[in-house]
């Protein structure tokens, strides 16, 4: 079947996944020219994650998606149940690499090795959180979910339109997504 809420999670993952390389490859571009990196860029990446895929992808997930499969009995609750936490910390881990960003831009060296840590970390966390999504919560939907529950979370993911999936962004972000586009190294930006 091909449902479109199981599209738009799968691009949204690609998406987040793209962002965390194209910091990781900004960064060591930065270490190996031992110059510091584009700050404002550094920040508007992290600030992208932290109002799509934090606000937008998850909350869906977490309201919608994984109650409709505990409610449809899907064999996979223990992972929901991480899941759900991961979502928790999701959010605290990227305030938290916002200020260790911002430290390293306010104190410069002696917090970029922190920094780095802290980035290091969320991507383990965020490819770990994305394959339990992808290896057992959308095969666990497919085999679970009704036609109705598909119709709901294709129009509820469909809203989410995050540019770096190809949609056209909201005015209100459109700086933000040019900046990136044009600055960012690939596989997000031209730069």
């Amino acid at each position: 079947m091909n449902h479109a809420a199981l599209r738009i999670i799968r691009a949204e993952h690609e998406a987040l996944a793209a962002m965390l390389q194209s910091i990781t490859l900004l960064l060591a571009q930065h270490r190996r020219d031992r110059t510091e990196p584009d700050f404002a860029l550094l920040r508007a990446m992290l600030f992208y994650i932290d109002e799509f895929p934090e606000r937008l992808h998850h909350r869906k997930e977490t309201e919608l998606l994984f109650p409709m499969l505990r409610a449809r009995g899907a064999p996979c609750a223990d992972t929901l149940d991480k899941l759900d936490r991961d979502h928790a910390a999701g959010e605290r881990a990227i305030r938290a690499l916002e200020h260790a960003l911002l430290a390293y831009e306010m104190l410069g060296e002696p917090r970029r090795e922190a920094f780095e840590f802290a980035l290091a970390s969320y991507i383990d966390f965020y490819r770990a959180h994305m394959r339990a999504e992808e290896d057992v919560v959308l095969p666990a939907a497919l085999a679970t979910l009704d036609d109705g529950d598909w119709r709901l979370l294709d129009a509820a993911f469909a809203e989410n339109a995050d540019p770096l999936t190809g949609h056209a962004p909201d005015a209100v972000y459109e700086a933000l997504f040019r900046k990136i586009v044009n600055t960012a190294p690939a596989p997000i930006g031209l730069g």
